[in-house]
């Protein structure tokens, strides 16, 4: 009787395969790539995205916008949370740094929350968009940034209101 499984021996896939010598070398390489080519870029636009932050406006001014959707939110301190939300576009940890001195538990729960949720931040994932060559520009990740923000933030200050606080 024959049966339906087929018995495959691993020899005869080995030829199949890269050698292992290869692989640990094209790794190394990736490694010493990310170290030398993606470190320096995250930390120079994580020092200018706080720089940005806390000695010019331009932070304030970009959140304008957002500022009557959280006061519509029942968000306290709805400008100084719109900066930060705005700032998580530069970096995913800015938002907390910003927001940590806010007193309502509730602005820093938003803030938060909404800067893990945004996902698109340009000290990390543009830097490795940008050298995946991957066809987007600025532009594109500018509007993913806003769109996932503005979908999240409503369900997340619900959250906050309802459930945390």
């Amino acid at each position: 009787m024959r049966s339906r499984f087929p018995i495959y021996y691993p020899s005869s896939f080995a030829s199949l395969y890269t050698p292992l010598g290869t692989q640990l070398r094209v790794s190394f390489g990736h490694i010493l790539d990310i170290w030398f080519g993606l470190l320096p870029a995250v930390i120079v636009i994580g020092g200018a995205g706080l720089m940005l932050a806390e000695y010019t406006p331009l932070l304030s001014w970009l959140a304008v916008p957002f500022v009557p959707l959280l006061q519509l939110l029942a968000i306290p301190d709805a400008s100084a949370a719109g900066t930060a939300i705005v700032s998580g576009f530069l970096d995913m940890f800015l938002p907390a740094l910003l927001a940590a001195n806010l007193e309502s538990d509730v602005t820093r729960f938003v803030v938060g929350v909404i800067s893990v949720t945004q996902l698109i931040y340009m000290s990390e994932i543009g830097i490795l968009l940008v050298k995946c060559e991957i066809p987007l520009r600025f532009v594109h990740l500018f509007i993913l940034f806003v769109l996932r923000t503005v979908i999240a933030l409503p369900i997340i200050a619900a959250f906050a209101h309802f459930v945390v606080f």
